[in-house]
């Protein structure tokens, strides 16, 4: 991943440096595993653990001769150790130390991602408290539809990122898994005890039954989960670039006070954050396409899925701990505007409460389909005469037999509206989750 979308901490973990330092650190517990065993004398094991070590550079170096990166590794880590790495790597075979290195590595991505992500969803709680009460407009098909809060639409966001929440903390669980069972994981050479021991130290769960790897149906399941959040994401920010757009204006990411929008229209003011997540959520979707075509290995193992991996799991995770870090900014800095939501609100002079009204008939009475060829002749008389549909529906005879001044007015104001969301509200916990 390129440099400006890559976090610090999230780029630390797929550093050059970290993978070989977790590759050491699979290999000294293997050689504990073993010592357990009594395969490997105390006092060998003693040495090895205070002296092995690595020198990056001299590994590029070993590796341009011999194009092995592990074997490149393993000759650096003895030229420390001395005779006794001899018993370094003893029984395994380079996906033993790979994949159990691998799953350290998306167990430590992994938690950094929810970490975000539940920064991400308390700051959403936190707005979604705040605007409870904010009546705007609910729009289907890009149409104004019947009034909601902002509130509301913020307490779907929280919902779905608490199942994100609960997909990625199953994901972390399933890639969090090693093998050390030998060339096609059939544990010829290593006793299963020391693939126990191992995975134990490394805080890893030990595979079932591996082959020469750690099936990698694991690892698609982990991106996919990576493309799910990074979809949710994408949902939440298409909503604020359509609520930001001129003609509708009511909620806006921030922008600074010395930022610019456009090198030639000083007055545009683009939503290039949400734009931004937009275009990272398709990354994330064929990072998932590319990990589901690196489950069908040949036989045992073939090595087609390496190559794939080294670009898409560091990839997938930096993207998406940028994505939230920066969705986060856009929620904690929204500017919301509550008097364009209700000149919105008001365009269609009462239009929105249509079924209200209809409703109200057929509660009276009137049968479905009278009810509602009496609301929409209603509605496009106001259209035609440029009044509003409170008024065209006070001045329509049939409707005025069954609705008095006092109903009409009830069915016009959003009481009921408040109540309703004060009841959702309570029903999913949004106030616990805010006192929290």
């Amino acid at each position: 991943m390129i440099e400006r979308y890559t976090l610090p901490e999230m780029g630390d973990i797929w550093s050059l440096e970290n993978q070989y330092r977790t590759w050491l650190q699979v290999e000294i517990a293997a050689c504990q595993a073993w010592a357990e065993l009594g395969a490997i004398p105390a006092a060998s094991l003693e040495h090895i653990e205070k002296t092995a070590n690595f020198d990056v550079d001299r590994i590029a170096e070993i590796e341009a001769d011999v194009h092995h990166d592990v074997i490149a590794f393993l000759t650096s880590v003895g030229e420390y150790v001395g005779d006794d790495a001899r018993y370094v790597h003893m029984g395994m075979t380079s996906s033993d130390m790979l994949d159990c290195s691998l799953a350290l590595r998306l167990k430590a991505a992994g938690a950094l991602l929810l970490d975000e992500l539940q920064e991400l969803t308390r700051s959403v709680v936190r707005q979604a408290w705040k605007y409870r009460h904010a009546v705007m407009v609910g729009r289907t098909h890009g149409i104004h539809a019947q009034p909601i809060t902002l509130g509301l639409k913020l307490a779907g966001w929280y919902c779905e990122l608490e199942r994100d929440t609960g997909r990625l903390q199953d994901a972390i669980a399933e890639v969090s898994v090693g093998k050390i069972s030998g060339a096609v994981g059939s544990y010829a050479y290593v006793d299963p005890r020391v693939e126990a021991g191992t995975c134990r130290r490394l805080g890893l769960k030990a595979e079932s039954v591996s082959t020469q790897v750690v099936p990698r149906d694991r690892h698609a399941a982990f991106l996919n989960v990576l493309g799910l959040i990074g979809s949710s994401l994408e949902r939440f920010a298409v909503e604020i670039r359509h609520l930001q757009r001129t003609e509708v204006g009511e909620v806006f990411e921030p922008f600074g006070a010395k930022q610019k929008g456009s090198s030639a229209m000083p007055h545009k003011r683009n939503p290039i954050l949400c734009e931004r997540v937009t275009g990272m959520a398709r990354l994330l979707r064929g990072y998932a396409l590319a990990g589901m075509e690196n489950v069908a290995l040949w036989h045992e193992r073939d090595i087609s899925h390496s190559s794939v991996e080294r670009v898409i799991l560091p990839d997938a995770t930096i993207t998406l701990h940028y994505m939230l870090r920066t969705f986060r900014r856009v929620v904690d800095g929204l500017e919301v505007r509550e008097e364009q939501m209700q000149k919105n609100l008001d365009l269609t002079g009462g239009g929105i409460h249509s079924q209200g009204v209809m409703l109200a008939l057929t509660g009276q009475g009137v049968s479905t389909e009278d009810s509602y060829r009496w609301v929409q002749s209603a509605a496009m008389d106001a259209q035609r005469q440029g009044i509003t549909f409170r008024e065209s529906v006070a001045n329509h005879p049939d409707i005025c037999k069954y609705l008095g001044d006092e109903v009409l007015e009830e069915l016009f104001n959003s009481e009921s509206l408040i109540a309703a969301v004060d009841a959702i509200f309570q029903r999913i916990g949004i106030q616990n989750a805010v006192e929290s």
